[in-house]
Parts: structure tokens; sequence; C-alpha cells
């Protein structure tokens, strides 16, 4: 099952967002200007010789850079964000005043010519503020008003019905803007079911409001979840039997869809959460991960088409010369061999690499997870190019396209991740992120013929601690580690 996409909801939207907010912080700093050096304000600033707007322009635009830069590190185009109102202002506040102190350390380091004037920074706090609001409102209100507010909503499901359950879906039922629209309730066992499955009046606090419908069991989760297009599951329990929880959560991970818990006075059962509140109740949650946030994304991007293109380059005289090696082995097979694999999502994409086998190698392909040492497949330039991962230079054209990426998990075959999937826990999680061309299992020894529940676990410890850092520091250790017996 793929994961669940809605690109308006998760890029349209938050890049609409990122490109307001340029246009409002450029006319904030330009008002900011005209207020510092052409209002009467002007008589209360200390004189600046040459301030002209011409020249103060590459000022400006270097505060636009660093505001964007600050408001996307704090998470404020996440996708989880577009219909928080007030959460997106908060976060304006906190990136804006964090942006004063940087802008005017900024001008301190640098001596920048004209400099910063102090009033004029001070005055672009409260113009930045003012216009970005103001922006940001006219869009909730357009938003919330359009059609297209029924499709920026993420659909959620409540796994039990209790009292936060109820406080829960009667905050969602209240507000018709709400980030979130319930799918329904899914019932626990011991639970009464005090509502069916068509719409009818259920007393919610002090009003008779519609009652939530009822999906099902939750012996029916995977049914559900796929019936009902889910972006996120809300466990109201944790009173259940661990080996209950576990299947919950395995049923989300199948789906690709998100969970989080009403927090209760139960242990914790997995760490890295996060409490956040929706409505008035507190909800308990892994939330968005580094590596999925857009300005991340955009750089990890950046990162992959550079080192791609370079790699590209840089390989095509080696590729060159295996080539004619293969072909002169191995005359009657192609140079290229692809493959089917599983992406981001879940999806599928052809691998590249150049040929290491006799052409007739994928009939035998089912039987092996991983090409053994010494398999008598191989070529004698295959064998070869494996030790130096050299056939594994032309997935630089797969992480072009945007298949794949220089860092991540390294990517299966379908039938062996349907297999791997029911035999090694989270092993799907994996498919959050684009695979790799090497990944922190790789640098760590771990290919191959290896470990694969030690190799899951680098994978999932690389999403949850991605960094642009990381990404730099693996790829520094695949040159060092080059030469790998275990290659797949």
């Amino acid at each position: 099952m793929r994961a669940p996409s809605n690109p308006l909801r998760e890029t349209v939207v938050p890049l609409a967002l990122l490109g307001g907010d340029t246009l409002a912080t450029f006319a904030a700093l330009t008002l900011s200007y005209w207020l510092r050096y052409d209002s009467p304000l002007a008589r209360y600033g200390i004189d600046v010789p040459d301030a002209t707007f011409g020249r103060y322009l590459p000022l400006l635009c270097i505060g636009v850079a660093l505001l964007v830069a600050t408001f996307a590190q704090l998470g404020l185009y996440d996708s989880r964000l577009v219909l928080r109102r007030y959460q997106s202002l908060n976060t304006i506040l906190k990136g804006t005043a964090f942006w004063l102190f940087a802008y005017l350390g900024v001008w301190l380091l640098s001596k920048l010519d004209p400099p910063i004037s102090r009033l004029f920074a001070a005055i672009a706090f409260g113009c930045v503020v003012a216009l970005l609001y103001v922006w940001r409102t006219v869009a909730y209100a357009l938003v919330a008003r359009s059609p297209v507010l029924a499709r920026l909503r993420r659909r959620a499901v409540l796994l039990g019905w209790n009292d936060d359950a109820r406080v829960l879906a009667a905050d969602i039922a209240r507000d018709p803007a709400h980030p979130f629209t319930l799918a329904g309730v899914v019932t626990l066992p011991g639970t009464a079911t005090p509502f069916s499955s068509t719409a009818v009046c259920h007393p919610i606090g002090d009003k008779l409001m519609e009652a939530p419908r009822h999906l099902g069991e939750v012996t029916e989760l995977d049914s559900i979840l796929a019936r009902e297009s889910v972006d996120l599951v809300i466990l109201t329990r944790l009173d259940l039997p661990r080996d209950q929880l576990s299947r919950i959560m395995e049923a989300c991970e199948r789906a690709y869809i998100e969970w989080k818990a009403v927090p209760g006075s139960f242990d914790i059962f997995l760490t890295g959460l996060r409490l956040q509140t929706v409505g008035r109740v507190p909800v308990l949650g892994v939330e968005e991960l580094a590596i999925n946030r857009l300005f991340h994304r955009a750089l990890k991007r950046t990162v992959d088409l550079v080192g791609a293109t370079v790699g590209l380059i840089a390989s095509l005289p080696v590729a060159l010369v295996l080539a004619a090696l293969i072909k002169r082995e191995s005359p009657d097979g192609p140079v290229f061999f692809e493959q089917k694999r599983i992406g981001a999502g879940h999806r599928e994409f052809a691998l590249w690499k150049l040929r290491s086998m006799r052409p007739d190698a994928a009939a035998a392909d089912s039987v092996y997870q991983s090409t053994r040492r010494g398999d008598p497949r191989l070529l004698r330039i295959g064998a070869w190019m494996r030790r130096w991962n050299l056939d594994e230079l032309p997935q630089f054209w797969n992480v072009l396209v945007g298949d794949m990426s220089l860092v991540g998990p390294r990517p299966e075959r379908p039938y062996h991740v349907d297999r791997l999937a029911g035999e090694i826990p989270h092993y799907l999680p994996r498919h959050l992120v684009k695979p790799g061309m090497t990944g922190w299992a790789q640098v760590n020894g771990l290919r191959g013929d290896s470990d694969l529940h030690a190799r899951v676990q680098h994978d999932i410890y690389y999403i949850e601690n991605w960094s642009v850092w990381l990404d730099l520091q693996i790829i520094a250790l695949t040159f060092v580690r080059w030469r790998d017996g275990n290659a797949a």
C-alpha cells in the first residue's frame, strides 16, 4: 500500500505560503526603510551617509533571506501548520525575534556598507510581524471559505471511545476550519458502541452534535485505513495488551499513516514522542521528522543535484572503460542492468547498475536477498566491480531524476520488502524517505549479506537523526571505506 499523498497540502500550499512570506517580508523591510529614512521618524535616528534605497537594497535582500530561512528552520512551512493560524503566528514571532539579533549580528561581524541602522532593525521587527500577520490572516480567511479547505484538512480516526475522545470530537466538530476532519471511530474490545454508522445526534458536553461514524472494530483496522483514506490515527487508550498495541502500530506502518496517542497514566512505549494540543486535548505522538521539512527537503535535494551531476561527469570515463570490459567478457548481454526496487512512499522505481552477472542471472534472482561472495553467476569483471562498488555508478542517474538520494537506506526488491516486512519489526518506515546510494548502515559495514535487523536499526537511526551534516559525514566515510567485500 502506498503512503497517503496530498501534494496540495504537503507541497503546493507550503510553497505558496513561502512565496507570500517572502514578498510580505520584502514589503515590510521596504516600508521600514521608508519609515527610517524618508518619514518624519528619520530625525530621531543617527545620520547614515549615502543610505540610498539602491545601496540599501542588498541589505534588504539579506534580511529577507535570513528571515525566511529562520522561519523554515522553525518549521513554519510544515504541512501540519497550514491550518494552525495561531501556532503559525507564534512561530512568526519567535522567528522574527531571532532574526532581529541575527541581522544585527551580521552587521557587527561583517561591517556592511552602508551599516544597518539599529532603529531600522527595530522598525523592521514591527513591520515584519504586522505585514506577515495581515497576509497570513487574509490567506487563512480565503482558504477557510474555499473548496480547497476540504483538501487541506487531515482525516483522523479515533481508536477507542471515551471522555477524551468525546472532547476531541467536539473540538473538531465545533471549528469548521479545524486542521482535522473526523472520519469516524474504531472501537476497541470491550468498548460499547453508543452510536451507529448512520448520522445521528449524540450528546457531547451540553450540546447535541452529530455523532461520529462507527467505522468498525479494531480487528478491521487494515481495511478501514485503506477504505477511509486516513491521514492520522489517534489512540485514545493505552491500557491495552502490548501485543494489541503492536498490531495497531504495525497496521499504521503498513499504510504509512501517522499515529498519535492521548497520554494517560500508563507507561509510554515509544521514545521520541512530542506533546501537542489538539483543541483542548493534549495528544502525544511522533512529530514530523526533520528530514521531511520543506526547507530540509529542498536543501537535501540541492545537495543531491550537485553531487549527482558531479558524480555522473567524473565517473563517465570509468563507466565507459567498464562497459567495454563487460562486453568483452559477456558480449551477449546489455551493459546496463535494470532492476525494480522499492523507494519512498513504497513506490517502485527502476534502479540502474552496470551489469556484473551473466545475462541469465535474473532467473535465480528471487532466491537471493543479496549477492553472496563467490556467487557463480558473477562475471570476473563483475566481482571486481562489486568489491569497489563501481557497478553502482549509474545510480547517479537515479539520484538526478529524483528516485534516489545520495544518502539514505538502501532500496530492496519488492518481493524481499514484502517478506522482510513480516519478519523484521518496524521495517517499513525505511520507506518514509528516498533510498540512497550510500547510508549510515553501509558506512558501518552493514552491506549485502549482513545482519538485517542491525541494518534496519541503523536506517531508523539515520531517519530520526538526519541533518545535512550527517549526510556529509556519511558521504565522506563512503570514500574512506570505498572498498567493501559485502557490496550489494
